[in-house]
């Protein structure tokens, strides 16, 4: 099967970056806060936020997006079939309407 445009081509996964080790001083001495589980806290929660966002920019940046040309045309295409697909249920509901109010007459 020939690979599609819109896939993106794999790229060998990065490491994830380690997470900051915080000193010994910080972690003693210091409020519930300081000592939570990572993400739990405020700046956890930023970061882990900011990460997200650095991780989707990266993302985005492997999509292969449609030409102007490519959306028009796939756009025309779906409304042409909508078009077509009404015609065809509206008169089969006619059609099938006509048939059952035959019947209960």
């Amino acid at each position: 099967m020939a690979k599609d445009k819109t896939q993106a081509a794999p790229v060998a996964d990065k490491p994830a970056k380690p997470a900051a080790a915080k000193p010994a001083a910080a972690k003693a001495g210091k409020g519930k806060e300081e000592t939570a589980a990572p993400g739990t806290s405020l700046s956890g929660r930023i970061a882990s936020a900011k990460e997200f966002f650095e991780q989707s920019k990266v993302e985005l940046k492997k999509v292969t997006w449609p030409t102007k040309q490519e959306t028009v045309r796939t756009g025309v295409a779906v409304l042409v079939f909508s078009v077509i697909m009404a015609a065809y249920l509206g008169v089969v509901d006619f059609a099938l309407s006509r048939i059952v109010a035959f019947i209960l007459s």
